[in-house]
């Protein structure tokens, strides 16, 4: 603008910025880094053991040992954090969700096997039952409801029995009222102050969510749903209330769950709360994307990439991804 007056074509040509890979490179508003990537990896019991998750293609439930294969690939590409998810076999599975509490439990022998292994890698653990509740709800079942003070209690537990196996970062995603500052005060109690909590502040009650709970054997067991506390998808502010109580609560990090259809609740968090802020790209997202690949409707590589670049467009700091391993080696050797 010159004077009040406009300048038009041919002064300006968008175009000039767009002609050749290196301007386009040189001008880019965001850039998608191996350090963005943090790669979710279902355990399960036993040994040289492999099991493939049917609606979520090219991904696998994995032994111990296998595990640990897997996760130094991914510290060698430089990911920052892997996140950990069990499948908990169902004779350990009960109504008080007693096998979170186990010192010996899949999470704590996999995360005391990864620390002695790959130690320069973070690991994530997620603070919620349903992976071991006989029900598949995230808290405990009394009278029919799940009842909120109950379950943080039991989430206290579940965090500092994570914690003593050597945990990085507690990811408490029950959405339990005030689990953030209750775990938060336990932490410090027990000499544990320098853990991280990622918070998931703005998780919904999904749709998205049915392939993960195929993975972690809890879509069979749930009985009913989560709406009465996970968040309703109709609702915007309430998500910035939720995280402004886990920011005051002690959370490090804020997390939104789901990851695409939810943008613009990161955006919002983000300039709102200039917290480090991720997403959760879920695996009905990922599932989504690979049926189209696998039909040839979409082209694997370039929507991967793209997709996983929208989070970054949005404001997010880091984004939990399926795709994080094949993103790594990608974003390492770069074809253009």
């Amino acid at each position: 603008m010159t004077n009040g007056d406009s300048i038009e074509y041919p002064s300006i040509r968008m175009r000039r910025n767009r002609q050749n890979p290196w301007v386009r490179r040189m001008v880019s508003e965001n850039t998608l880094n191996v350090a963005d990537l943090i790669w979710p990896l279902f355990v399960i019991e036993g040994n040289k053991k492999r099991e493939p998750v049917p609606s979520m293609p090219g991904v696998e439930r994995l032994s111990i040992d296998l595990l640990v294969r897997e996760v130094e690939k991914a510290s060698i590409l430089g990911i920052p954090a892997i996140a950990l998810f069990p499948n908990t076999p169902d004779d350990k599975r009960d109504d008080e969700a007693s096998e979170a509490f186990n010192p010996d439990n899949l999470v704590c022998r996999a995360v005391r096997a990864i620390k002695r292994d790959v130690p320069d890698i973070g690991v994530i653990c997620d603070v919620a039952l349903d992976p071991y509740t006989s029900h598949g709800h995230d808290g405990l079942l009394i009278d029919d409801e799940i009842a909120n003070d109950e379950t943080v209690e039991a989430l206290i537990m579940q965090s500092l029995n994570q914690v003593q196996a050597g945990c990085d970062i507690l990811a408490p995603s029950d959405m339990m009222d005030h689990r953030i500052g209750a775990i938060r005060q336990a932490l410090e109690e027990h000499g544990f102050e320098n853990t991280l909590i990622m918070s998931y502040a703005a998780k919904y009650a999904s749709a998205f969510y049915g392939p993960f709970r195929d993975a972690v054997g809890s879509s069979g067991t749930l009985k009913g749903d989560k709406r009465t506390y996970q968040m309703d998808p109709a609702n915007s502010d309430e998500a910035l209330r939720e995280v402004e109580l886990d920011i005051e609560e002690g959370a490090d990090m804020i997390m939104v769950k789901p990851g695409m259809p939810y943008l613009d609740i990161a955006a919002r968090i983000k300039e709102e709360f200039q917290m480090p802020t991720f997403a959760y790209q879920v695996s009905g997202e990922y599932a989504m994307i690979m049926a189209a690949v696998q039909n040839g409707w979409l082209d694997h590589e370039k929507v991967m990439m793209e997709s996983l670049m929208s989070f970054k467009r949005a404001g997010c700091d880091g984004i939990l991804t399926y795709f994080a391993l094949e993103a790594a080696k990608i974003l390492k050797n770069p074809t253009s």
